[in-house]
């Protein structure tokens, strides 16, 4: 371990950071009115005594009330953030990691209607597709008092004693300036580059006035906005080149690509079925230019690839963002030489899709990550004495049951009607290529259900009485739940011609040479069935009742779906309700409603399949129910607050969880259980 390129402390500025291993700056979600809350602190705190070097905070935290939050951001505007940032520093260096804080002005990357309500600003009148506003076109005041407005900010994370800081430029109103596609001024800031990265210049002039030279300072910033009549790789590189000349910079930290639309954002912040590094040669090629430390993050989820990276001499640190927010203990598990151990992230972006519907960041497979005040990352043994646990269903609810309660110090067997556990997530990265990291949440679990001695059962279906027989003191059934196709009106005909999105992935019905897939859910598992349609070749009709397809995501995820489905010719078919289904000529005739209008119109198809969601399979935990000490009931107050179920006498205790409840989604099935189990 001494020699893992991966474990080498490096210099920064004036900071030395213990390993190679950072998180880049991101918006969890988890401030309070702008500051930094004790769920912000104990999240990164996490991360500092799981090992990494350098965690980065405040991702795109604002400097000015003209740049409002849309993500939840910290605000540095005011001295109110001093204080929430200094006990998290502190307890970030209690642990040994390094902490910065990005800070930023989002120029026209934001919105006008929120906040104080005042006008975005930019260099010039361009709007960004994604936040949509139409800016003001800065005066000299405007820009005097922003950057007087970045050095004050500098100088309250300095203040609240942070190792350093970060001014972010990817898409925000510093390369806003940088340019020529949003630059369209004729004055001192417009035209040349040295006009065009004066305001810039200014900035980071403020920011180490403000903070001395012995703090460090770093720049984020694209090494090429992919854009046409943007920067060009070779304009990023001589901007890097000029701002580390003038020895404002200690680092900079490469991305690629333009996050002004969501293909720019999904190739900036690249998901699931994309390869992994994608990005890295663009910040390999800022290295070239410089003698200055170079941080690069983007889709290195794994300790093989970010030690490649390091070992190589491609960059100096590698951003293992969303693999920390899987698994903030990667560095420790690397040095206790259990690299087999650590949680993968699969890619889901369960986290930034969720930031991007105005909810909090969580991670799809690791339901402690945010709750590290309620939920502790890794599992406490219990002090009671061990008891005998069944589990029935080996999807993500009952494997994380299994694990947590085994791992608490009781003995656990696991009941799995099929050949192999996974359940659902198992048949979603079946669906195509772009979905087959989903297994490696099934990986892991597997492999820790293992390590802590669960006896799994296979291929075996069990009843009452055979669960009644192990003895259990508690029964926890995670059976899952039924494809639900029925989208028709009650008494309508057709209801049996209809097949469900699961039995279409799972290769249990052929394929029809004309399929239409009626979406009656908006996430991910219908526009996973259209690619496996296209995949083998299908003419596709995707109908939803929603105003647009997949209507539950936003982000990073939908771009490339969208992408695919124009590109082979998918009929997408919004605000349509399927209303009935008869054969037609050894056809199928699809009758659709609009849901506004209420005028029918049919299509010809040999296949109708239908995504509604599950139904609980609960025949189990019905037919257990009278016979447990607690009739199966849970106690939701105790559940919410963390409190262990009441203890009845007269035996064992009933539970229930996951889809076996009711259909949700794979991060609240593991949620279900962990929460359960954790005080069991």
């Amino acid at each position: 371990m001494l020699n893992d390129p991966l474990l080498q402390p490096l210099r920064v500025g004036g900071v030395t950071v213990r390993n190679r291993v950072f998180s880049s700056s991101h918006a969890p979600g988890y401030t309070v009115d702008g500051l930094a809350s004790d769920r912000y602190r104990l999240y990164h705190e996490e991360k500092a005594r799981g090992g990494i070097g350098l965690t980065m905070i405040g991702g795109s935290t604002n400097v000015a009330p003209d740049s409002p939050s849309v993500w939840g951001q910290l605000y540095a505007g005011d001295d109110r953030v001093i204080p929430g940032l200094t006990e998290l520093a502190n307890g970030v260096h209690s642990h040994g990691a390094a902490v910065m804080c990005q800070i930023t002005h989002m120029g026209r990357r934001t919105v006008w209607d929120d906040g104080d309500w005042l006008p975005t600003i930019s260099p010039s009148r361009v709007r960004e597709p994604m936040h949509r506003s139409f800016p003001k076109v800065m005066e000299d005041s405007d820009i005097r008092r922003v950057v007087r407005s970045f050095g004050d900010a500098a100088g309250r994370v300095k203040a609240a004693g942070l190792d350093g800081l970060e001014v972010i430029a990817t898409g925000h109103l510093v390369d806003q300036f940088w340019s020529p596609a949003v630059n369209l001024r004729t004055d001192r800031y417009g035209g040349s580059i040295d006009n065009r990265m004066r305001f810039s210049m200014e900035v980071f002039e403020a920011v180490r006035s403000a903070v001395g030279d012995g703090f460090t300072v770093g720049v984020r910033m694209t090494g090429d906005e992919d854009l046409k009549g943007g920067l060009t790789a070779s304009d990023c590189s001589e901007i890097a080149r000029r701002l580390a000349l003038t020895g404002l910079i200690d680092f900079v930290n490469v991305i690629g690509g333009n996050l002004i639309t969501h293909p720019g954002l999904a190739g900036a912040i690249p998901p699931i079925g994309t390869p992994l590094a994608e990005q890295l040669p663009v910040a390999a090629a800022i290295k070239e230019t410089l003698d200055l430390p170079v941080f690069h993050a983007g889709r290195i989820p794994d300790v093989a690839t970010a030690r490649h990276v390091i070992a190589e001499g491609i960059v100096d640190m590698v951003g293992m963002t969303r693999a920390h927010i899987a698994d903030p203990h990667i560095v420790a598990k690397v040095e206790r030489g259990e690299e087999d151990r650590i949680r993968t992230c699969v890619g889901a972006s369960y986290c930034i899709n969720r930031l991007y519907l105005a909810q909090e960041a969580l991670c799809v497979q690791n339901p402690a990550t945010g709750r590290e005040a309620t939920i502790p990352h890794l599992t406490v043994p219990s002090t009671g004495p061990g008891e005998s646990v069944v589990v029935v269903g080996g999807g993500p609810a009952g494997l994380e049951a299994a694990r947590v309660c085994a791992e608490r110090g009781h003995a656990v067997t696991l009941f799995e009607a099929q050949s192999e556990t996974g359940g659902q997530v198992r048949l979603a990265a079946r669906a195509s290529d772009r979905t087959r990291d989903m297994v490696g949440i099934v990986d892991w679990l597997n492999r820790e259900v293992a390590e802590a001695g669960v006896d799994v059962r296979l291929n075996s279906p069990v009843a009452a009485a055979e669960v009644l027989d192990c003895g259990p003191d508690v029964v926890i059934v995670a059976t899952g739940g039924w494809p639900d196709t029925d989208v028709l009106s009650p008494g309508a005909a057709g209801g049996d011609l209809l097949v469900s999105v699961a039995e279409v992935v799972g290769g249990h019905v052929a394929v029809g040479p004309r399929t239409l897939v009626f979406d009656d859910h908006g996430n991910l598992q219908a526009l996973s069935c259209v690619e496996y349609l296209l995949d083998r070749d299908a003419e596709v009709q995707l109908v939803t009742p929603d105003r647009a397809v997949g209507h539950e995501l936003d982000g990073t995820l939908h771009p490339a779906y969208l992408e695919r489905f124009h590109a082979d010719g998918v009929e997408m078919v919004p605000d349509h309700r399927l209303v009935g289904a008869s054969r037609s000529d050894g056809r199928l005739e699809a009758v659709l409603r609009n849901v506004y209008t209420g005028s029918e119109q049919t299509s010809i198809v040999d296949q109708i399949v239908v995504e509604h969601g599950v139904v609980p399979i609960d025949d189990l935990f019905l037919e257990l129910r009278d016979r447990s000490a607690n009739g199966g009931e849970l106690d939701v107050d105790a559940y919410i607050s963390g409190r262990p179920q009441p203890r009845p006498d007269g035996g064992f205790r009933l539970f229930r969880i996951g889809d076996a409840v009711a259909g949700r989604d794979i991060h609240t099935a593991i949620y279900d259980a962990r929460r359960l189990c954790q005080v069991l």
